[in-house]
């Protein structure tokens, strides 16, 4: 028996296929359904399963869309409250596939009330659980998604059903959904799988004796979590849909100026240097990379319409797929670079860069410095720079601090230069004039 982990860096997220002979199992896919059928097609198998652990807070499912595809019975939590048809998964009432292998649903809430993690047994052996998003690499899933008024209680229960993971036998292999990278969880591990025997061993939730401190535990520390969570479970239970490889025109000035009229958003998904270098007024920059998606989720509202800005050498079908996982799909075109842009005549936007160590020179030089840290709450309590002041990035929807003078420059710094530069088009945006640490942050400053 073979898992296949499929992984979507950029939500910090796994999808697993499970082969034996020719028989597959597929545990929460996500909507682009593509990578997973390539997959299925190159093994030869013939998916019996589709599995889904919870209904995702933090991507659209593809595990409807992909049953009807391949056959396969969709599975799914019994209470998920789910409205389209689907075998519900009662706790230890197994599911037979075929040559030896059945599925053994276990109730294990905590992340969310109706949570199931899935062991897979060969011919009777636990061989693997699909833990979703109650065990993790060192770590268990947050409690706190579906609100606060449900958070003690979920976390609670997220004890027990840690104690029910930790009595199948040592060797079994562990399998999460969520990992490094996904706002479900805090793990860093440095690993995305793992087994019973070592989750006892290393994983610090272990230690704890009672629900009681556990609870207070997994309750404390929490940083917040990207807005378009709030879209993603209604959709799941609703209608979640398969996701086509989008077709995304190029465009030119005019389209781009007429979409900014029109109430869109201008996405510049260039390096950070470029974007400082010359962007289009109003744009907001991020990076493609694994930060791409989550925080254009947070930062745009949702299912914005998109206009994107990018290299010649950037897959914009890529970078809407990477929108689109998160129900992001009105991206109706993209423009290559700003030279057209420029060449055209138009006004581009353009601000300062620095390194750590100009920041730290100006601040010696001129104790009156605006300075925003714009990392998490719980980076800011670890440690910031005398005199700085903490502003979150999504924050800045409501604002700038108080006390900032538009009037004068704010040097913007966060841990890498990522979040920093995210920040810049929201700050140009309130009528302040930013300067960027693009490379490094606070903890060169303190050591840390």
């Amino acid at each position: 028996m073979d898992v296949i982990s499929i992984r979507t860096p950029s939500l910090g997220d796994a999808t697993y296929i499970v082969s034996h002979g020719n028989t597959g199992i597929v545990i929460d896919p996500q909507r682009d359904l593509g990578r997973f059928l390539d997959v299925i097609e190159d093994r030869n198998l013939t998916v019996t399963h589709v599995l889904e652990t919870h209904m995702h807070n933090d991507y659209i499912s593809g595990g409807r869309d992909l049953a009807k595809h391949t056959g396969g019975d969709l599975v799914l939590p019994a209470a998920s409250g789910a409205g389209f048809a689907f075998v519900p998964a009662f706790h230890q009432e197994e599911l037979e596939s075929t040559e030896g292998l059945t599925i053994r649903p276990l109730h294990t809430p905590g992340h969310t009330p109706e949570h199931t993690s899935y062991l897979v047994l060969l011919d009777g052996t636990p061989h693997a659980v699909f833990t979703g998003g109650s065990l993790l690499v060192g770590a268990a899933g947050r409690s706190d998604l579906l609100g606060e008024q449900y958070a003690h209680q979920l976390a609670v229960l997220q004890w027990g059903s840690l104690q029910r993971l930790g009595k199948l036998p040592d060797e079994t292999g562990v399998y999460p959904t969520h990992g490094e990278g996904s706002f479900c969880t805090a793990s860093g591990a440095g690993r995305t799988t793992s087994t019973i025997a070592q989750e006892k061993a290393e994983n610090p939730l272990f230690s704890f004796t009672d629900a009681a401190s556990f609870a207070a535990n997994q309750l404390s520390g929490l940083v917040p979590y990207p807005t378009y969570y709030a879209h993603m479970g209604p959709t799941n239970k609703q209608n979640p849909t398969a996701l086509a490889v989008p077709e995304v025109p190029e465009v030119g000035p005019d389209a781009i100026e007429a979409h900014l009229e029109e109430g869109g958003a201008v996405l510049d998904g260039r390096d950070r240097y470029a974007f400082a270098a010359g962007h289009v007024p109003g744009s907001l920059g991020i990076e493609l990379g694994d930060s791409f998606a989550p925080w254009t989720g947070w930062l745009l509202d949702y299912d914005s319409p998109i206009m994107l800005v990018l290299e010649a050498d950037h897959d914009a079908a890529q970078a809407a797929i990477e929108l689109g996982r998160i129900g992001f799909e009105n991206v109706a075109g993209v423009m290559r670079g700003i030279d057209t842009w420029a060449a055209s005549g138009r006004e581009v936007a353009s601000y300062q860069t620095a390194t750590i160590d100009e920041l730290v020179a100006a601040r010696n030089a001129d104790d009156e410095l605006q300075v925003i840290d714009v990392r998490d709450p719980l980076e800011w309590e670890a440690g910031h720079l005398e005199g700085s002041v903490h502003h979150y990035v999504p924050e800045f929807h409501h604002g700038l601090p108080a006390g900032i003078d538009t009037a004068q420059p704010v040097w913007i710094v966060c841990r890498t230069g990522n979040r920093a530069s995210i920040a810049a088009g929201l700050i140009e945006a309130l009528g302040a004039t930013p300067i960027v640490v693009t490379k490094g942050g606070v903890p060169d400053t303190l050591g840390v």
